[in-house]
Order: structure tokens, then C-alpha cells, then sequence
């Protein structure tokens, strides 16, 4: 069975043969290659390599291309700051005044070289995997883009105290999401991360979730040409279950703060659940925990399908080493295989 068959299988909440798992260490194949992060990510030829490389390692059953958060605000005029031993972020806010919103226009993704990079390293993976191993796309929110464009404290005040501004700068914001999402899907990605984290009640009250950013990916959503995972970037998701089904998108993540079995009840049949190793506590993770967590989670979440095994994030910290990551792939690999007949009926 192919990756994208079995990925395809547990989307549909069936069981395909086993368990479809992914370790996204995006920032690993730098250490293989011996170069900087800035220099691995502005080469769409490493980022492939790298790809390939991780597919080999861990055997993983969806690769990506997408690099950093921080790219999405190169278009809009920021920078990137880039650390030796960690991700790079988004540097100072390109909007120092609520007004120039008034003024603001969202940047063509076809007149951004750092987007379009990202672009060639996605065609170029995809000429080499064709269609058995799905290529993920990734797309920041209009909803949690703000953070990035203003600040957070200065994004808290647009949204208490100016919602005219603050709806025009959603609308702005999904113009350039809904370009970039459509760019990836075109450029060969096989669906998209709709990365959201600030929608979730771990970082903002439900109410103003469900008042400004549910709505929001109700209308960018609308418009992407391809199927959608909804990813709270380790935050939780449980109160949001039933409004995020009423979407349309394939599955969410599932946060390593909840209650994996609790989760996987209420999206039976709606939605898929995409996690829940803890990409943080994976730091300390001996082959024996590795292997512990692994089988939790394919315990809580695996039965009946509708589970892809992955971290809680969605970015493996430079920090976890091979050996780590090798254990939970060589546990997935075992203990994930279907029928779970090793699970008893409570998810042990």
C-alpha cells in the first residue's frame, strides 16, 4: 500500500494497513548537510534532498515543503531572524499603526522570490514522488497572521477595541492565504495545513474564536482548491470540535493537553485527528518512552482509523535526536499495523 493510499484510507475513517504517521523534523536535514538553516531553506535543491532524506530515515507518509511561519511575512516587507540551534521567526511588525491598515494590500505570491523558492522545491519533490507519497502545503491563518504583522498585544487591541480595522485586515489577510494556499495545491502539494493557532482556547476565550476566527476560515476555506487539515499548532481543539467538523476539512491535531480518547470520540466520524506526541518532552524521550507514547496514542486514537500519528505541533525541535525520532517510527511501524488487536477496550 502506498502512503497516499493509506493516508487516503484513514482520512475516510477506515483502517488501511496501518497506521499513516509523519515526523516533521524540517529543521534536521540541515545537520545532515553541514549548512546554516538559512542557507538549507533558501535552496529549494536541499529542501528536496532533505525531503527525500527524512522519507528514507523514518519512512514517513507526507513530506513538505513549507519552511518556516516567518516566510509568510517577507512579502508583506518583514524579516526573518534566524537562530543557529532553532527555527527561524518573524522579526519586527510591518504594521507600527492600526491606520495603515487602511492602507495595507495583500502581496503577490507570484512576485515574492522567497515564496516562489518554496514553490520550486514543491514541483521538484513532486517530480520525484509522484503521486504515491502526499506533499503537505502549509498556510498561516488570516486569523493567527496578525500576530506576526502587528504583535500580539497590539493584535489584542484591534480585536477589543477597533473590529472595523480589525475586520479589514482579516480580509486582506485571506486574499494573500487563499493565493498561497491555491499557489502550493498548483505547484503539486496534495492538501493543506491551515495552521490556526490562535483561534485556539488555549490561546483566545472560544467566544472570540467563534466570533471573528471560525468565520474567517469560513470564508478563506471556501475558496481553496483542495482538501484542508485545520491545525491548532499544539493548542487545544476540544470545545471547537463540533463548529471546525461544520468546515469541511479532512481532520485537525490533536493537542498533547488533551485527552487523546476524549478527542477521538467526539470527532468519530467527522474529521480525522492528526498528533498528539509532545515535540517538547520528545527532547528527553528514551527509545523505551518513545516507544510508550507511540503506543498510547495508536491506543487512544488508532481503532476504526481516522488517526495519523504525528507531534502535536507540527515542528520537531532541532533538539530531538535521531535516535529519538528512529524509535518512534520503528513503533509506529510495529505497533500500528491493523488490525489493533492489542488494544483492549480501554485504549491500552
Amino acid at each position: 500500500m502506498t502512503s497516499s493510499q493509506r493516508l487516503n484510507l484513514a482520512l475516510s475513517h477506515q483502517e488501511p494497513d496501518r497506521v499513516p504517521y509523519t515526523l516533521f523534523a524540517t529543521m534536521h536535514p540541515a545537520k545532515k548537510f553541514g549548512v546554516s538553516l538559512k542557507e538549507y531553506y533558501s535552496r529549494p535543491d536541499l529542501v528536496v534532498e532533505g525531503q527525500l532524506f527524512l522519507r528514507e530515515e523514518y519512512q514517513n507518509d507526507i513530506l513538505g515543503c513549507y519552511p518556516f511561519a516567518g516566510v509568510e511575512m517577507i512579502p508583506w516587507g518583514g524579516d526573518v531572524v534566524y537562530f543557529e540551534e532553532g527555527p527561524p521567526n518573524a522579526g519586527k511588525p510591518v504594521i507600527k499603526d492600526p491606520r495603515d491598515i487602511l492602507k495595507l494590500k495583500a502581496p503577490s505570491v507570484a512576485s515574492s522570490p522567497d515564496l516562489q523558492s518554496v514553490l520550486e522545491a514543491v514541483t521538484l519533490l513532486k517530480s520525484k514522488v509522484g503521486e504515491d507519497i502526499p506533499i503537505a502545503g502549509t498556510v498561516i491563518s488570516p486569523f493567527s497572521l496578525p500576530v506576526m504583522q502587528m504583535g500580539f498585544e497590539a493584535y489584542l487591541d484591534l480585536i477589543h477595541a477597533k473590529p472595523d480595522l480589525l475586520q479589514a485586515l482579516l480580509d486582506i489577510n485571506i486574499e494573500f492565504c487563499v493565493a498561497w494556499a491555491n499557489a502550493q495545491l498548483k505547484a503539486g502539494c496534495s492538501a493543506v495545513v491551515y495552521a490556526d493557532p490562535v483561534s485556539s482556547p488555549t490561546i483566545l476565550p472560544s467566544e472570540i474564536s467563534l466570533k471573528y476566527g471560525l468565520p474567517t476560515a469560513r470564508k478563506a476555506l471556501a475558496r481553496i482548491n483542495g482538501g484542508v487539515m485545520f491545525h491548532l499548532a499544539s493548542g487545544r481543539g476540544l470545545p471547537l470540535v463540533e463548529e471546525l467538523s461544520k468546515l469541511g476539512v479532512a481532520g485537525m491535531s490533536a493537542s498533547a493537553e488533551e485527552d487523546l480518547s476524549e478527542l477521538k470520540r467526539a470527532c468519530q466520524g467527522k474529521m480525522a485527528l492528526v498528533g498528539n506526541l509532545n515535540a517538547v518532552s520528545m527532547q528527553s524521550w528514551t527509545p523505551e518512552i518513545a516507544e510508550a507514547e507511540v503506543k498510547r496514542a495508536i491506543a487512544r486514537a488508532g481503532p476504526g482509523g481516522g488517526f495519523v500519528l504525528s507531534d502535536n505541533h507540527g515542528e520537531i525541535p532541532f533538539a530531538v535526536d535521531h535516535q529519538t525520532l528512529k524509535a518512534v517510527a520503528k513503533a509506529v511501524r510495529r505497533w500500528g499495523r491493523y488490525p489493533l488487536d492489542w488494544v483492549n477496550g480501554n485504549g491500552r
